[in-house]
């Protein structure tokens, strides 16, 4: 399995995004319309009032063989969220399906806490204008913490097979705190949830789905599963749960793991043959990967260095 890296595709720093955002694109997620494919990303807006960043999704458009930038969103796709809500401080990322004549968006909503930076749950909002703007189908989550899952339950990935709507997403087992002079870090691993209508979702609760290789504080983020010829396929990205800002052999990498029934899930790095780039713009991290089929194509849009401070890339399968 041969990714062929087709470069960065969005550069954060030479387009105006909606409110003045500035310096990230992250978590690149497609919709595949008729005329074009829309790519959703999380920008960030300065907080004048708290000095801290607020989180927004906004899109640009590509033609179907990305050689063509067509534009990019002079607005943010929905507002956060209402005083006191889960998503009152941001969305990121934003996972896109088709339902019918709709168009599903799951949300990663962030609310800030006082003794953590942050906690999440996941939210569903409704588009029915091919997703120039979504409404929210209610003011709380879908999927939140709960009895074994404690926090930080984010990274929606929704696929509809067999008539059975498949969620993959993250969720947290705490925050480690290596020593009293550093902010926390979380740990968190991907798990599993089901749903008939897409709104209403049953999880097997607390299960691990993909197994560790950098050990049991292996975080795991981002999942993105495809239907290939011989089975199903995630991918993933995972680092340690410390010292991966600056440390490039501790920062995201991309993963991989195959299923053949969507229920048991065999990882298997070795068979995603992509990696850092030396000296580009993705040289010390791969992160927020995105599969999706377009045409005869099968591409993974991804950040690279400093979590998409500088925008985000393409690559292709090669047959």
């Amino acid at each position: 399995m041969r990714w062929r890296k087709l470069g960065k595709v969005f550069d954060t720093s030479k387009h105006t995004l909606p409110l003045g955002c500035q310096h990230f694109s992250q978590a690149p997620q497609a919709l595949v319309l008729e005329d074009r494919v829309r790519v959703y990303f999380s920008t960030r807006e300065l907080d004048a009032a708290s000095g801290k960043y607020l989180s927004h999704v906004a899109f640009a458009d590509y033609s179907h063989d990305f050689k063509e930038l067509q534009g990019i969103s002079s607005h943010t796709v929905i507002a956060l969220g209402k005083k006191g809500t889960f998503d009152e401080h941001g969305i990121f990322p934003m996972n896109v399906v088709r339902y019918g004549d709709l168009i599903y968006g799951y949300t990663s909503g962030v609310n800030r806490r006082v003794s953590v930076p942050a906690d999440g749950a996941i939210g569903l909002a409704v588009s029915r204008n091919s997703g120039h703007t979504f409404e929210r189908m209610g003011d709380g989550p879908v999927l939140a913490p709960s009895l074994r899952e404690p926090c930080i339950v984010v990274d929606p990935f929704v696929q509809v097979f067999n008539g059975v709507f498949h969620m993959w997403y993250v969720f947290g087992l705490g925050w480690n705190a290596p020593t009293t002079n550093v902010e926390p870090d979380r740990v968190y691993k991907i798990g599993h949830a089901t749903s008939r209508d897409g709104i209403s979702w049953e999880k097997e609760e607390g299960k691990q789905i993909v197994s560790n290789v950098l050990g049991p504080d292996e975080c795991q983020a981002m999942p993105t599963v495809i239907h290939l010829h011989d089975g199903y396929h995630m991918f993933f990205c995972y680092r340690h749960a410390s010292d991966f800002r600056r440390n490039r052999n501790r920062a995201y990498r991309i993963g991989h793991a195959w299923s053949a029934d969507l229920c048991v899930w065999t990882r298997d790095d070795s068979m995603l043959k992509m990696d850092t780039t030396p000296g580009d713009w993705d040289s010390d991290m791969l992160c927020y990967p995105h599969a999706f089929r377009c045409g005869d194509n099968i591409y993974l849009l991804y950040n690279g260095n400093e979590f998409g401070r500088h925008g985000f890339g393409l690559a292709v399968l090669e047959a």
